[in-house]
């Protein structure tokens, strides 16, 4: 009799149990930045499609801060019982832990990988006063003389500061780095020709392109893209393997039952390819793309060996 009470107890409280009738209740999302931004987008389209498939609300909730880590922090340590999810990036995931000496979580040990949702494309581009019309005019420029040109980003540790060390190392170029506080303040000191360059997604871009104040001279994708035709990719204009972007995953708390994450990984996929989705992420020149677990991990890892080797080459450090 205390065995048979003892087995319901384990089946009414243990997560294998409770994985079986996932999800009961609404489901919280965390985007480890603020609202307005690329991961807001993903996450609150991706969202609204997987909510008709799983029958249960998904709350999408911005907590900025600390580079992504005080979310990362939070749902870290949250229940593994899917009800807690984050938008994993290419920041948090693969560049933060090289960057910061010392982070309160592990990125593999206590996090599990969902689904790799979407990658946003990196474009470089240059002040319309630089002389440059391509990615090779402007490396002889900078070669022509060492250090006079400044490249802005939206901060020290930041994507797009990592992007164009990336180019740097790649391309043998010196240019100085300007570090400020967010996308918005880069990209005004930029249009005024304050600084020479910057690399970020297209939608902060593309309106000052559409202008005349700024010039795309690369796509960092390894495809040139639909909005951008006569635009080359970094690889075509002499690099080949280059290959940068911000991308965005699906990730719970490690220790998840398998089948919570097998459900949602199903439910991610389909939604990443929903049209309502495609259409969506089409205007930031976005690639909707939803993966098995197992993809997702394999891409994390391979983002991780490519950063990790760029930021300990330039020694970039966190503030």
């Amino acid at each position: 009799m205390k065995r048979l009470c003892c087995l319901v107890v384990f089946l009414v409280f243990s997560p294998w149990a409770n994985s079986q009738n996932y999800p009961v209740k609404p489901i919280r999302l965390v985007v480890p930045f603020a609202p307005g931004g690329s991961s807001s987008i993903v996450a609150r389209a991706v969202a609204a499609e997987m909510e008709k498939g799983l029958g249960q609300p998904i709350i999408v909730d911005n907590k900025g801060g600390g580079g992504g880590n005080v979310a990362m922090v939070e749902v870290a340590h949250a229940d593994p019982d899917g009800y807690t999810l984050i938008i994993g990036h290419v920041g948090s995931l693969a560049m933060n832990p090289f960057i910061y000496s010392k982070l309160p979580y592990d990125v593999d040990k206590d996090f599990a990988p969902v689904s790799l949702l979407a990658i946003v494309p990196a474009i470089f581009v240059v002040h319309e006063s630089v002389p440059a019309k391509d990615l090779r005019e402007f490396v002889a420029l900078a070669k022509k003389d060492p250090g006079k040109m400044y490249y802005g980003s939206a901060g020290n540790g930041s994507a797009g500061h990592l992007a164009m060390e990336y180019l740097k190392q790649t391309t043998g170029i010196e240019i100085q780095h300007v570090p400020y506080k967010g996308t918005g303040p880069n990209i005004i000191d930029l249009v005024a020709g304050r600084t020479q360059a910057t690399s970020a997604g297209t939608p902060p871009l593309m309106p000052h392109v559409k202008s005349g104040k700024l010039r795309v001279i690369a796509v960092g994708t390894a495809k040139r893209l639909h909005t951008l035709p006569d635009v080359g990719t970094v690889a075509e204009q002499g690099y080949p393997g280059f290959e940068t972007s911000q991308w965005y995953g699906l990730n719970a708390p490690a220790k998840t039952p398998e089948a919570v994450i097998k459900r949602l990984s199903a439910e991610a996929a389909k939604a990443a390819h929903a049209a309502s989705v495609k259409e969506r992420f089409a205007a930031d020149d976005a690639e909707a793309v939803g993966s098995t677990p197992a993809e997702y991990a394999a891409f994390i890892k391979k983002e991780q060996a490519r950063w990790s080797k760029v930021v300990r080459a330039a020694n970039i450090k966190a503030d």
